[in-house]
């Protein structure tokens, strides 16, 4: 866990998006403001998903592991983890993490499917699956696309949040709720419902 006077000092990059950006390449904060979510955002998910307690959080479709580099600064208690499976992406958030020395930030090259999400207690999905609906909206071609494959993750997602046991907790951001289990109750909205706060009973 990272001393309070570090995350003091790291606190300036992210108050604003633009600090936030800077961090990067060119080319990554070029796809910024359509692909990961907004700072604000952020802040008010991990003051849901982390309350006292020590816990994993994992984003699913990490990107360039914004929700997990700001959530480390906003709420360091907790270990964030970020799947993504796009490798240039992956180290691209490693080297920032490393620059930044959050000890608590932790990201996996892969297909989130391959991953045992019991390892983890709570969860933030920024509709990472919508790239297979919209080709305008996808980030590169590096990846495969499809309409079966939307299908495929939100029902692999759902079965797999359904398991979960109760207490878990997940935020959502622009999505349709595919992924969300009758089993969960909807605890808080903000941003025009945009963010969604869940928690099961």
């Amino acid at each position: 866990m990272l001393s309070i006077p570090d995350i003091n000092a790291l606190s300036k990059y992210f108050v604003e998006e633009s600090s936030f950006r800077h961090l990067f390449p060119l080319p990554i904060q070029k796809l910024d403001a359509l692909h990961w979510s907004p700072l604000p955002v952020i802040s008010k998910a991990v003051q849901f998903l982390v309350q006292d307690e020590v816990v994993n959080v994992l984003d699913i479709g990490s990107g360039i592991g914004k929700f997990c580099l700001a959530g480390a600064c906003y709420r360091p208690a907790a270990h964030y983890y970020g799947v993504e499976q796009r490798e240039d992406l992956v180290m691209q958030a490693a080297i920032v993490r490393d620059r930044l020395g959050l000890n608590n930030v932790h990201f996996i090259h892969s297909n989130f499917t391959q991953l045992d999400l019991k390892q983890y207690d709570h969860f933030y999905f920024y509709n990472s699956f919508f790239e297979n609906l919209s080709a305008t909206d996808r980030i590169d071609d590096s990846i495969a696309y499809s309409r079966e494959l939307y299908t495929y993750y939100s029902n692999y997602l759902y079965k797999q949040l359904e398991e979960m046991p109760a207490g878990t907790r997940i935020v959502t951001y622009c999505s349709w709720g595919d992924e969300i289990p009758k089993g969960y109750t909807l605890a808080e909205a903000h941003f025009d419902t945009l963010l969604k706060c869940w928690v099961k009973r």
